[in-house]
């Protein structure tokens, strides 16, 4: 089995020896950043390279591709797609043709990452903006309406299944209240539970079949007071896997991020402990990976099993042109 991990790179071509490191290491898959994305044949050479140092062609490589400001792919090269707050106003003269925007904008956003050999998309972001809230989530949520997020995030989803790209459905259980940004901070949300499953859980309640979902750097203090979702076997157990039913693959958001206080390999055993499949690093720092690397454990079986049961979700000949979508999308969002 592969090592239960996601490891990043640290500049737009490998070095010797992040070859050797990920040839050893056998991690499940790969992220890239800005960093790492130069021009088209640069990313297509970087993307083979990757998947060449654990010698499987279909191994993951992830990118967050939201639209707005979460957009790895800018132009030049590539389009900008609308953050998804654009598609939340559309919904509120047509929710059906917002629903169909949305849907038609990620198969795009698909067929431009498969050709890059990038699989497996961090989005849809289906958290709940609540008033008050850190702007962190802002403009990348479809709105403050769980239902709307719900239908808006299920029509993101299988935009992205229907061009042959993995979504990850984030930040279950939902990062929508947070007031201080996990990237620097530990955001502490002291919302009572059944206010929490009556708005912030329902979208990942109605998408709980996407096969993998990305967890929260968040103290639910009505949940667990101590630990947050991603170091939480309360949170993932009782709320991930139960109240919200959510049965494929759980990825930790980045290790790396300030919210997370300890030693990296600390952080990546806790967080497989607490039931995440795979641990998530993102910076390409050598000594940050090789540190998530000791304390990460190979995919388990049953990790194993949820990754190849949403590989058979994913339809590997879109239905239509990428000319023919963005003339669609275009026509459809003005």
């Amino acid at each position: 089995m592969p090592l239960a991990a996601i490891l990043g790179c640290a500049g737009p071509e490998l070095t010797a020896a992040e070859r050797d490191f990920f040839r050893a290491a056998d991690p499940l898959g790969f992220i890239v950043f800005a960093r790492n994305l130069v021009d088209p044949e640069q990313v297509r050479r970087l993307t083979r390279d990757l998947r060449a140092t654990v010698g499987r062609d279909d191994a993951p490589i992830l990118i967050d591709q939201e639209g707005g400001r979460v957009a790895r792919l800018r132009p030049p090269h590539w389009r900008h797609p609308p953050a998804a707050e654009r598609f939340g106003a559309l919904a509120a003269g047509d929710r059906a043709r917002a629903a169909r925007a949305v849907r038609v904008n990620h198969e795009l956003m698909a067929a431009e990452m498969l050709d890059l050999g990038i699989n497996v998309d961090c989005a849809p972001m289906v958290d709940v903006r609540a008033p008050g809230a850190h702007d962190i989530i802002g403009d990348r949520a479809f709105g403050t309406d769980p239902f709307l997020v719900a239908d808006l995030g299920r029509a993101a989803a299988e935009g992205l299944l229907a061009g042959g790209v993995m979504p990850i459905l984030k930040h279950i259980p939902g990062h929508g209240r947070s007031v201080v940004d996990s990237h620097h901070d530990l955001p502490r949300v002291d919302t009572d539970f059944d206010t929490l499953a009556d708005s912030d859980f329902v979208p990942f309640r109605a998408l709980n079949d996407v096969p993998w979902a990305m967890t929260a750097h968040i103290v639910y203090s009505a949940i667990d007071p101590d630990r947050c979702a991603t170091l939480s076997p309360t949170v993932i157990a009782e709320v991930i896997r139960g109240e919200i039913g959510f049965s494929g693959l759980l990825v930790s958001d980045d290790l790396s991020m300030k919210a997370l206080k300890g030693g990296l390999d600390e952080l990546a055993q806790a967080s497989l402990e607490a039931g995440c499949d795979v641990a998530l690093h993102c910076n390409g720092d050598m000594a940050e990976m090789e540190r998530v690397v000791r304390g990460a454990k190979a995919l388990s079986a049953v990790a194993q099993a949820r990754y190849e049961q949403g590989q058979h979700r994913l339809n590997p000949a879109p239905e239509f042109s990428r000319a023919e979508m963005e003339e669609e999308l275009s026509s459809l969002i003005g």
